[in-house]
């Protein structure tokens, strides 16, 4: 490839979907990450892409909201080109109404999901069904047809391959050459925090399982503060602890014990399902705990894309979308609350 138009540090979630966006546009793109793609927190394994509760709207939920509906095309263009599964698919969730107060608040939300959501998603309250479904003291269920699910590091990896197909490099080195995207994660806000006067933002510790259980077809579940998420190549993943203190960044401990335990109390259908794998990673949180977008605060000409935390793959379509507009075109589309500066 001649001379880079644009240069995209970090191979997660979000700095291979501005690279995608961006050479989707014809521009010669180049990502640079000397551990590889998906390396960080972008390579775990749960990948529950869940909206916001239908209330209180805000710039941050419409903008998500849009990102969920723009995903399937996102995702299936991504597959097209690289030739590569992702893991994605829109079968919803299911999360079991724990008691009346619960149940009230739950028909309150249907009628908001259609007033917010409009014809594109439901917020249903129904009966729990049989089997794959979590306990539900109501024996009442909110099933809400906006999540979607896929596989977080089969995702990076076809992205990654659709860049190279369209014409991208993926190096562990190289020259920063055009405009210069830093989507670093973690390590990026620990950057960006020490050129500061506080902190820009933090890591997050997740834990969570793969189990050996085949139900793919079948909606993710939510409860206790647990995703389960079947996946398309016949696991399940459950996740995930969320610890602002550790000492063992990509070590597994008792808390990931008492996930699963929580999990199979739930649905005592995995209670038999082989471990597949035990993954841990830290994942950015910014400030704010909302995506820290636009220019670079302290590299000058340079633009920034980081904190995705728990909602970096939901939000990656109209996070590349906005960057691709503002790298490429000069347009800034990216809401307030948004901005980078918000998290200085």
């Amino acid at each position: 490839m001649s001379r880079a138009e644009v240069t995209v540090l970090g191979a997660g979630i979000f700095g291979l979907s501005v690279a995608w966006a961006c050479v989707r546009r014809g521009a010669r793109v180049r990502v640079i990450d000397p551990n590889g793609v998906a390396a960080g927190s972008s390579g775990g394994i749960v990948g529950a892409l869940a909206p916001h509760t239908p209330e209180r709207w805000t710039d941050k939920k419409q903008f998500q909201l849009d990102s969920l509906l723009m995903a399937k095309d996102f995702w299936d263009d991504v597959a097209r080109a690289s030739g590569l599964p992702t893991g994605y698919g829109r079968l919803g969730r299911l999360q079991p109404v724990a008691d009346e107060a619960a149940l009230a608040l739950a028909k309150l939300r249907a009628g908001s999901a259609r007033t917010l959501w409009g014809d594109a998603a439901e917020w249903r309250v129904e009966a729990a069904p049989d089997g794959w479904c979590p306990t539900a003291p109501m024996g009442q269920v909110i099933f809400d047809t906006l999540s979607a699910r896929l596989h977080p590091r089969q995702a990076c990896l076809a992205l990654a391959g659709a860049i190279v197909e369209m014409g991208g490099e993926i190096m562990r080195d190289g020259a920063q050459e055009g405009a210069v995207v830093h989507a670093t994660g973690v390590a990026g806000l620990a950057s960006m925090s020490a050129q500061h006067t506080r902190e820009v933002g933090n890591g997050v510790k997740g834990q969570a399982v793969l189990l050996d259980y085949a139900a793919d077809g079948l909606p993710q579940l939510y409860f206790d503060g647990l995703h389960v998420v079947p996946h398309a190549d016949g696991t399940v993943a459950i996740g995930s602890t969320s610890e602002r203190y550790f000492e063992a960044p990509a070590s597994t401990d008792a808390q990931l014990d008492d996930v699963l335990a929580r999990a199979v109390a739930g649905v005592p259908l995995l209670g038999e399902a082989k471990i597949i794998a035990r993954w841990a990673g830290v994942r950015p949180r910014a400030r704010t705990r909302a995506p820290m977008l636009g220019q670079h605060p302290f590299e000058k000409g340079a633009y920034v894309v980081n904190g995705g935390f728990k909602i970096g793959f939901g939000m990656a379509p109209k996070i590349a979308q906005v960057m691709a507009d503002l790298v490429l075109d000069g347009v800034d589309h990216i809401p307030p609350d948004f901005q980078a500066e918000k998290s200085l």
